[in-house]
């Protein structure tokens, strides 16, 4: 590794990345090229359709949709992002929404049928409440990152001109994913994208009493960007996966040092903080093991929701970058 390897990297700016972006932590053996998109989602796309980067933060099931359908790049364990879905499923006051199952029959609004909120959100209404997702109309503005999958027959798209939000607010949609996954914005992620507000109430007003009890009953802790490398760039310089998640891992460390000394601060320190009561101290865990009934439960259920054509091994969709 005398020479370092030139890579182009796109990751998104986080209390626990930082550091990795300034080039206070680097990356052993790597002269990186931090290229910026914003939003990161619009790096997805672009990594999903011309693998542009060398290494990409991506989201996790856009990532295993690519990977079944022949993306040439790899996961490793490193999870940047993550959060609970019991909340962020709004309603509108006059559609008559008080349990998942008064969803069928109802069109709900999602930015595309793969985004990850959406996935994990029916994941629990299917598993926890007994929602037949088939019984529903997922409607999307958007489309969806991996070209080549198709749609289940019960989701259509917005009509033209229109977004999420404007059917929220006109009585179109009976409810809607907030932020990034629905009618928090308008726009797709390569243009025109606008942050709106989505005042609506959640579905499940005691969502952070339901996640506690669904987290210790199942130890699952969904994860949202994943970091993912190309195929080649492994082949040539396998060394590189452990040099990542040596980079990352420091990184993090470091912050969490800060976040527990009550030093850390930001909006993303507080929420990251709050879950450390349901989850321990350590809110972004990494590796394979910590995180291997959360990975299976993302797979399966992508599966379940007709994302992917055929099961994906664990082998298949992660390198491990501490026996590597």
């Amino acid at each position: 590794m005398a020479e370092k390897v030139k890579l182009d990297i796109s990751i998104a700016e986080y209390p626990h990345t930082a550091a990795i972006l300034s080039g206070e932590i680097p990356i052993e053996g790597v002269e990186p090229n931090f290229i910026r998109v914003v939003p990161q989602i619009g790096a997805f796309r672009r990594m999903v359709r011309q693998v542009e980067f060398d290494v990409c933060e991506i989201a996790p099931t856009t990532y295993i949709i690519a990977r079944a359908y022949g993306a040439p790049f790899v996961a490793l364990p490193i999870f940047v992002m993550r959060r609970f879905h019991h909340a962020g499923l709004l309603v509108r006051p006059d559609a008559n929404i008080t349990t998942p199952k008064d969803l069928e029959g109802k069109k709900v609004g999602v930015r595309a049928y793969s985004v990850t909120t959406g996935v994990w959100t029916r994941a629990i209404l299917i598993n926890e409440f007994g929602l037949d997702s088939s019984k529903v109309t997922w409607v999307v503005d958007d489309e969806e990152h991996v070209t080549e999958m198709p749609l289940p027959s019960n989701v259509i798209h917005a009509p033209a001109g229109r977004s999420l939000a404007d059917m929220m607010a006109d009585g179109e949609l009976a409810a809607g994913f907030d932020a990034n996954a629905g009618i928090g914005r308008t726009g797709n992620p390569t243009g025109g994208w606008k942050v709106v507000e989505a005042n609506y109430p959640d579905l499940f007003p005691d969502a952070e009493a339901l996640e506690a009890d669904w987290y210790r009953r199942t130890h699952i802790y969904p994860m949202h960007g994943t970091i993912v490398v190309k195929d080649a760039v492994l082949r040539e310089h396998p060394w590189v996966a452990q040099s990542l998640f040596k980079a990352f891992s420091e990184a993090k460390r470091q912050w969490l040092e800060r976040l527990h000394a009550g030093q850390a601060t930001t909006a993303t320190d507080k929420r990251y903080l709050a879950l450390t009561k349901i989850v321990g101290p350590d809110p972004l865990p990494y590796g394979m093991e910590a995180n291997r009934a959360t990975i299976e439960a993302l797979e399966e259920t992508a599966f379940k929701q007709e994302l992917t054509p055929r099961r994906m091994e664990m082998r298949d969709i992660f390198v491990d970058p501490e026996r590597n």
